[in-house]
């Protein structure tokens, strides 16, 4: 997802999580605040380990109640994230789902509060990427916060700050 999940992990959907976030109690996504075009601000972000991606866009539509994003970018090594321009749909309902993410087999993604979203990824029954996407107050910043395992078993810690566009 432009956004390399674990957003750094070469994870489209995970980027994009940082983004779409839900509101309060029974709020359409057409009223979400993570509905635009969000750009990764590196300066405010954190990737441990690193290195960061050097660029990351990720635009956030409302489809029905779901939401659909699409994540573009380059990532750390100068390749360009999500080269096919998939887009993906995510159900946030709290109920597990197939995940559109190759890297993940399910995802769960619940709605906390007027405009944050909690969100598990798992691989053969074990959470790998969990974490938070929460948009500020004023709908000009979202914060994506995740703890992620790679394919090596390292942890990786990462907050993502987005500018709204």
């Amino acid at each position: 997802m432009m956004m390399k999940a674990s957003f750094v992990v070469a994870v489209p959907l995970a980027l994009a999580l940082g983004l779409v976030v839900a509101v309060a109690s029974v709020a359409s996504a057409q009223t979400d605040p993570h509905v635009g075009t969000w750009k990764l601000n590196l300066a405010k972000s954190k990737f441990s380990p690193g290195p960061p991606p050097k660029e990351v866009i990720v635009i956030t539509e409302a489809a029905g109640p779901d939401m659909t994003t699409f994540v573009q970018g380059i990532d750390a090594e100068g390749k360009p994230i999500n080269p096919d321009k998939k887009k993906f749909t995510l159900t946030i309902d709290g109920k597990e789902h197939p995940s559109p993410e190759p890297a993940y087999d399910t995802a769960v993604i619940k709605r906390i509060g007027a405009n944050g979203w909690e969100f598990s990824f798992k691989k053969a029954a074990k959470v790998i990427n969990a974490g938070t996407n929460v948009v500020s107050k004023d709908g000009k910043t979202s914060t994506v916060t995740t703890k992620e395992t790679d394919a090596k078993g390292e942890i990786i810690n990462n907050v993502r700050v987005y500018d709204k566009q």
